[in-house]
């Protein structure tokens, strides 16, 4: 005996399916959208594009004390600091940087460190570049 909804002929089983595939598939290659006409449109060629910060700066995007600009940069220089490099001080910060491929500006930035300090954290790294971190964490 075949199970199937005893509410639905089986092609409006199909046709309901077809409805939520998009929603229990989750997005992928094809989106999360089923059928095309769901789609937003594309701004117009003389109209801006769509942004979560209109007017510029993001009001809650960024923590005290920060710009989200700031965020931007310190995130930046962690991503070519691997993990294994911390704790660590200037020379070992400089051969994970060139490991992951950083560029010139990154590596500029490492060299201006002062020898001998251990830094635990991309934080730390951050400050001693003379830039501001944080002022609240939560």
């Amino acid at each position: 005996m075949e199970r199937g909804s005893s509410k639905h002929g089986p092609r409006l089983d199909e046709q309901m399916s077809q409805e939520v595939s998009g929603l229990v598939q989750g997005p992928g290659a094809a989106g999360s959208r089923v059928d095309e006409f769901r789609e937003p449109e594309p701004a117009g060629e003389d109209q801006p594009g769509a942004t979560t910060a209109p007017a510029g700066e993001l009001r809650t995007g960024a923590p005290q004390g920060m710009s989200s600009t700031d965020v931007e940069q310190r995130s930046r220089l962690g991503r070519f600091i691997g993990l294994s490099a911390l704790p660590g001080d200037r020379e070992t910060l400089l051969g994970s940087a060139r490991e992951n491929e950083a560029p010139d500006d990154v590596i500029a930035d490492l060299e201006r460190l002062p020898a001998g300090t251990r830094y635990r954290t991309v934080s730390e790294v951050w400050a001693a570049l003379g830039h501001k971190n944080e002022t609240q964490r939560w």
